[in-house]
């Protein structure tokens, strides 16, 4: 008996060895929405690689704003939405070898959303379409100067929009001005507490400054605040996996599954976190509910079908 249980040991060790040695890219699925929670149809998802070399990837949402990419090299990307007529929203984060990011839903609010909220705000709401769109080109030109003083001119304006803060935060954030940044987007979060967006830009600079705590303690706090996201759950359940908090990682991958039924990849998690605590039945049942949602080739669709053959009793 026990050298059938250590040659059942061995097996799934090697498959685990021989699964992770294969590994090469990551994947990352998310959707986009509008201010109201729309799904957003065609809207463009850039993905750009910031660890040294230039390159990046593009795709659009579907009719349901959902995007998914595979194939990218792990690392650090900053993952840019836009659609014409919204202001765009930005994410930095890290895609690890094999591990499907899922980051919170990106919300775009339409700019003449922002004109009211100027006009209801006092203030001035004429010219700040167009001066917003300026600004947005001008970032997305590289032309970072200009589009500080700019947009420090519109907050100076239309001091109460919340919008403007962000877009203020994430333009100091690629000046590497990580304290102007943090200031924005807790400015942005001040005027409008369930802004997802400037919590991620948040998350972000706490990363980048090398504040990892602080970042969970936010995507912690986004995690209480909005107990039945998800999304927020999911994310939650990533960044404690990738700090080996496993009984954590567990407790939100469980919220995630149980909230959203079709995120296939919260199963994915769990039975690999069983697997290490050594809960072979219940391994096995996250695995197959994962494979039977037929994920896309990648990694983790290897990882899972190795630990399985490896885990279940030989017919």
């Amino acid at each position: 008996m026990k050298r059938a249980c250590l040659t059942a040991g061995l097996a799934l060790l090697m498959a685990m060895a021989t699964v992770e040695a294969q590994a090469q890219t990551g994947i990352l699925r998310g959707k986009i929405l509008d201010d109201e929670g729309k799904a957003l149809e065609d809207a463009k998802v850039v993905m750009e690689y910031t660890g040294g070399v230039t390159r990046h990837q593009e795709t659009k949402t579907n009719k349901k704003g959902e995007y998914t990419q595979v194939g990218l090299p792990p690392g650090n990307y900053k993952i840019t939405a836009s659609k014409d007529g919204y202001q765009s929203a930005v994410y930095e984060l890290r895609v690890g070898i094999g591990e499907p990011t899922t980051p919170p839903d990106m919300k775009l609010t339409p700019l003449a959303k922002l004109a009211k909220k100027a006009g209801a705000a006092g203030g001035a709401p004429d010219t700040l379409v167009a001066d917003f769109k300026a600004v947005m080109e001008q970032v997305k030109a590289g032309k970072y100067d200009e589009a500080e003083a700019k947009t420090r001119e519109l907050i100076g304006k239309n001091p109460s929009v919340p919008e403007l803060h962000y877009e203020l935060a994430y333009i100091l954030g690629q000046k590497k001005d990580w304290a102007g940044a943090e200031a924005g987007y807790k400015k942005a979060l001040e005027l409008k507490p369930d802004f997802n967006e400037a919590t991620m830009g948040l998350v972000g600079v706490y990363r980048n400054t090398g504040r990892a705590a602080e970042a969970e303690q936010l995507m912690a706090k986004a995690a209480s605040e909005s107990p039945q996201d998800p999304k927020v759950q999911y994310q939650v359940g990533i960044n404690a996996f990738n700090s080996g908090k496993t009984d954590e990682a567990i407790a939100a991958f469980s919220k995630a599954a149980e909230l959203d039924p079709s995120n296939a990849e919260a199963h994915f998690y769990l039975g690999s976190l069983m697997v290490g605590q050594n809960k072979i039945p219940e391994a096995i049942s996250h695995l197959e509910k994962y494979l039977a949602s037929n994920p896309p080739a990648g990694q983790n669709k290897a990882t899972a079908e190795g630990l399985l053959a490896a885990l279940k009793p030989k017919k």
